[in-house]
């Protein structure tokens, strides 16, 4: 059987807490993370629902110990904070010592900074500093900073959805391949008035609690969380004799480029990432213990993921969930915040309940977990579906 890549350390901001133990706390009391929206002024700021995290861009600053003009957006700070708690957990004191990369996944960037200062960038030199962060490779460049990795591999990736999924597969890759001894991979991304307004414009925002794979699901409530994952080589766990939280087992990226926003109505990029990562694996699908889902409670994205499972897994569909009720819909993060999801439940034995469902969809046979519910896990599945088709799977494994 395929031999897995090492997880040895996880860190994680969302809506639900600031970090893993706060995460798995609510998670464990059905305590969802959605509200009105606080942080960010938006005219949309009393009529939708969305999982924004706790801390303010003043808190965030004063943790990081930045200077109070300092140009970081709000999403680099997101992830600075999850990634050095990643990096702690991993209990690595010198990002020098091994060949350490870092791989960042991002779609909304510094919008949030650029936004506030498009208008004055012909009057005034400040806001030159923000323009120039706008850029996704901005992010990773201030989290690769305040990791201080400068050695090695920092690249970032921004393929919607999916990007975080990607971030931590291309990762697990470059373990395998020799090319790096540990990687620190996730994903970050902020609210923002650019994401808010996009998300409206497609008409797929909820103004309710988002209800995945519920036949009246209305669509989904947008979030913002960072989590990153440490991946390291057989040699560095050896060599340290670090304990392993769980293992990338398997991973499959396919893009079906059926539509600029919308998953093909019979998921075939779902279908052919799901096939992939079980090949990766070496495993069959009676083998998945259960299925952390994209379920972004949108009506296509939930039909189309819905039939992708039942081509793969026909009538033996192991248990399956979303956890967007908990987090709102993370975009570039979700993929890694699914997987710090998904290594707790196989840490604990448990799966997590898909909130807020009611009635079955009429042209689905799937009926998500609808209780917490502890059970013998082996193995777990993580789907991420992007805009434009970019679909990833992610299997993660107790064991190697």
């Amino acid at each position: 059987m395929n031999k897995g890549v090492a997880i040895t350390g996880m860190g994680i901001i969302s809506a639900i807490g600031n970090n893993v133990a706060e995460n798995y706390k609510a998670l464990l009391s059905s305590t969802s993370g959605l509200g009105r929206v606080k942080h960010l002024e938006t005219h949309h700021q009393n009529k939708i629902l969305v999982g924004e995290a706790s801390l303010s861009n003043a808190q965030l600053t004063a943790t990081l110990s930045l200077p109070n003009n300092h140009s970081y957006s709000r999403t680099a700070m997101l992830g600075a904070y999850a990634a050095k708690q990643a990096v702690t957990h991993a209990g690595i004191t010198n990002t020098s010592r091994y060949k350490t990369g870092l791989i960042s996944a991002t779609t909304v960037g510094g919008m949030d900074k650029t936004e506030q200062h498009f208008y004055k960038f012909l009057d005034t030199k400040e806001s030159e500093k923000y323009i120039d962060g706008y850029h996704a490779a901005d992010t990773t460049k201030k989290i690769a900073e305040q990791l201080n990795i400068t050695n090695a591999f920092v690249t970032t990736i921004s393929t919607a959805c999916s990007s975080a999924a990607n971030a931590i597969m291309l990762g697990a890759r470059l373990i395998k391949a020799g090319k790096l001894d540990r990687v620190i991979v996730g994903g970050t991304d902020s609210l923002s008035k650019f994401t808010i307004n996009g998300f409206n414009s497609l008409m797929i925002l909820s103004d309710t609690f988002c209800t995945p794979f519920d036949n009246d699901r209305k669509g989904l409530n947008l979030g913002e969380a960072a989590a990153y994952l440490v991946l390291e080589s057989d040699t560095v766990i050896t060599t340290e004799s670090k304990p392993v939280l769980g293992y990338v087992k398997g991973y499959g990226n396919a893009n079906d480029a059926f539509h600029q926003t919308a998953s093909s109505e019979d998921g075939e990029g779902a279908t052919l990432a799901m096939l992939k990562a079980l090949n990766v694996a070496s495993l069959t699908p009676e083998e998945i213990s259960y299925i952390n889902a994209h379920g972004t409670a949108t009506v296509n994205n939930d039909l189309s993921e819905s039939r992708a499972i039942t081509r793969v897994f026909k009538d033996a569909v192991p248990d399956l969930s979303s956890t967007k009720q908990f987090t709102g819909h993370t975009l570039a993060a979700a993929g890694a915040v699914e997987a710090v999801f998904s290594i707790l439940a196989l840490q604990h034995q448990v799966v997590f309940p898909n909130l807020n469902f009611k009635t079955q969809m009429k042209d689905s046979t799937l009926t998500p977990q609808l209780n917490l519910k502890y059970k013998q896990l082996q193995t777990v599945m993580s789907n991420s579906l992007g805009f434009g088709g970019n679909c990833s799977t992610l299997i993660f494994s107790k064991d190697a």
